[in-house]
C-alpha cells in the first residue's frame, strides 16, 4: 500500500493551540491513540473557527462538514505530553478547501503528526453542498 506524504509550507498555519495528552487518550500500546488524535484535531479546528468568530452553522443552516481526512504519523506521544496544534486553511475550491494541521510536542518541538481535513460548506436544512460564502473566501483565501 502506498504511503501518504503530507507537506505544508510554514506560512500555511495561522493559528495555534495547545492540548495535553490525557490518560484516556492512551491506547493499548501505551501511546496516544489515533482515535484520540483525530478528536484533538477536531477540537483544534473548532478553536480555530471560534478564534475567527465563525459558527459551526449559521442561522440559515449552512456550516462546514468534513469530507475526508489524511493523517501522517511522525512520532509517538505519551501521557502527559503537551501538544502544540498549528492550524491553517489552503487549497480552496468552489465549495470548500482543506484544514491543515501540524502537531508537535510543545516542549521539544518533536513532530507528532501532520494532517489534512477536506471540507465543504453544507446546508443542514436542505441537506445539500453549497458554495463557500464569499465572506469566508475573502477572509481566508487571500
Amino acid at each position: 500500500m502506498a504511503r501518504i506524504k503530507l507537506e505544508f509550507p510554514d506560512n500555511a498555519f495561522s493559528f495555534e493551540t495547545r492540548m495535553p495528552v490525557r490518560i484516556t487518550d492512551i491506547n493499548g500500546a501505551n501511546h496516544l491513540g489515533n482515535d484520540a488524535l483525530i478528536s484533538m484535531l477536531s477540537e483544534a479546528r473548532a478553536q480555530f473557527l471560534v478564534e475567527h468568530g465563525i459558527e459551526e452553522a449559521d442561522q440559515n443552516g449552512t456550516g462546514i462538514i468534513v469530507t475526508d481526512l489524511a493523517t501522517m504519523y511522525q512520532g509517538e506521544s505519551f501521557y502527559p505530553d503537551m501538544l502544540r496544534f498549528e492550524v491553517g486553511l489552503m487549497d480552496f475550491n468552489k465549495y470548500g478547501g482543506d484544514f491543515v494541521f501540524r502537531v508537535t510536542k510543545a516542549d521539544t518541538g518533536q513532530s507528532v503528526a501532520m494532517a489534512k481535513y477536506g471540507f465543504v460548506f453544507f446546508n443542514y436544512k436542505t441537506r445539500e453542498v453549497t458554495p463557500m460564502p464569499e465572506s469566508f473566501r475573502a477572509r481566508f483565501a487571500g
